[in-house]
């Protein structure tokens, strides 16, 4: 009897220590997958003037002046072109919008760049999103 409550403290204790060895939900061991904890920083441009709500460039220049700025600051870059929309006094206005995705930065690169493109673009402000995110560049 003793030789089987050694038995059973053993199985149980080794039950006890799976957790450690777990996997994340990205087939890394939890340990790993906590290590390439990362913040994606997601930026929305407008490209229409703050004052007179019309474009300041045409969309090929909006995109050209946007990707100089992004590929001096970081040496790339991810941007997808999305129009948005709203009312201001009843009028409505329609905005070619540039949605920049940055990762691998700091907050302080991040608001150097909105800064920049501020004063470009001619706008009031650029929205920032700060997303927790894990990366991973996957290779097979």
């Amino acid at each position: 009897m003793k030789k089987w409550i050694a038995v059973l403290l053993a199985v149980m204790t080794a039950l006890a220590a799976l957790p450690a060895f777990a996997e994340s939900d990205s087939g890394a061991p939890a340990a790993e997958a906590e290590e390439k904890k990362d913040v994606q920083y997601v930026l929305f441009l407008g490209t229409n003037d703050k004052d007179t709500n019309k474009p300041v460039f045409t969309q090929d220049e909006a995109m050209e002046k946007a990707r100089d700025i992004l590929i001096r600051r970081f040496g790339g870059y991810t941007i997808q072109e999305a129009h948005g929309g709203w009312i201001d006094n009843g009028k409505v206005f329609q905005e070619y919008t540039l949605i920049i995705y940055l990762s691998d930065t700091t907050p302080e690169l991040v608001h150097d760049a909105a800064a920049e493109m501020v004063e470009t673009f001619h706008q009031s402000s650029v929205l920032i999103h700060a997303n927790e995110t894990t990366t991973e560049f996957y290779t097979p």
